[in-house]
């Protein structure tokens, strides 16, 4: 059995989809126009946030640096992916490996803290409306990006550190990135730390977060049952309903994938890796458009603009 060690010099190969390389020129055809709609209509959201002084609001900063993080996500990810797609470029350096699992890890570590104060945004707006500009301040918003930003950090730091411990028996990972868990099962030596952390880190951001936003929405809810207006009720949910689509398409796709790996067996493996990359991909290519759809003020500003555009 050949044995590496995690020397810098040290080179993975990544499969692509293990059964279905040589459908993966075929592959890059939807996973390339993602790419292409995620850059385009994130970007555009950021421009807008950035360049429109009414937009200066909390709910559009926390969304802004939700978008951000989506496009260190997608940026981390698909480039590689493309590369391995188009020009069979399955060599990827042991530090470059690990750069790319922190950074996709991490920004899904920021992401979901970030739909967590977006669940405290939407909780001031509804049930302390009178209150909103003065609770939610710029300071503050900013003071939840950089804590959503060190969560990333701190969290997802250890996981290549503990990989470098690591003696690899293998050096071709079954996957299309550097996922840290299919990293994990190559090594020959004692992993356990490695699984008890991973874990870890997923209940704690998953079950944490979502039960953080779960909290939020009870009483959100509780607030609205109380509203004595249909129309108010009515405004009440619609202020959220953009926020709760996000966390249907960012959580219900990755908790799917994850008990998939977990009880479905028989399920082929090249569905799960193609599984794991959309789950990554969906909610940067539909966070955009479900906010383009659902707010008013994004529509009015892109519809602002390109009416200027074609003046």
């Amino acid at each position: 059995m050949l044995i590496f060690n995690h020397s810098s010099f040290m080179i993975f190969t990544l499969m692509g989809v293990p059964g279905l390389e040589s459908q993966h020129l075929w592959l890059s055809l939807p996973f390339s126009s993602m790419f292409l709609a995620i850059l385009i209509s994130n970007s555009a959201i950021l421009f807008l946030v950035a360049t429109e002084p009414t937009l200066h609001t909390p709910m559009y900063l926390l969304l802004a640096l939700l978008m951000l993080a989506d496009l260190i996500s997608t940026l981390a990810l698909v480039p590689k992916l493309l590369c391995l797609f188009w020009f069979n470029d399955r060599d990827i350096a042991v530090n470059a490996c690990f750069t790319q699992m922190f950074f996709i890890h991490g920004a899904s570590v920021v992401r979901s803290s970030l739909l967590v104060a977006m669940a405290f945004d939407r909780f001031v707006a509804v049930c302390k409306p009178l209150r909103y500009n003065t609770i939610l301040s710029h300071s503050l918003v900013g003071r939840l990006g950089l804590v959503a930003l060190a969560k990333g950090m701190l969290l997802i730091l250890p996981m290549p550190l503990l990989l470098q411990r690591l003696t690899f028996c293998h050096t071709v990972i079954p996957h299309t990135y550097c996922d840290h868990m299919a990293l994990v099962k190559m090594a020959c030596n004692h992993t356990r730390p490695n699984r008890i952390y991973g874990l870890f880190v997923i209940l704690l951001v998953v079950g944490l977060d979502l039960l953080l936003i779960g909290f939020s929405y009870a009483l959100i809810l509780r607030a609205v049952i109380h509203l004595n207006s249909r129309n108010a009720t009515c405004k009440a949910l619609n202020t959220c309903s953009a926020h709760l689509f996000v966390i249907l398409v960012t959580y219900v796709p990755a908790l799917f994938s994850s008990i998939t790996h977990r009880i479905g067996r028989n399920i082929p493996t090249h569905a799960h890796i193609l599984l794991s990359n959309i789950y990554l991909l969906l909610p940067s290519m539909l966070n955009p458009i479900i906010y383009g759809i659902k707010t008013k003020e994004i529509q009015d500003k892109v519809a602002k603009c390109l009416g200027r555009g074609a003046a």
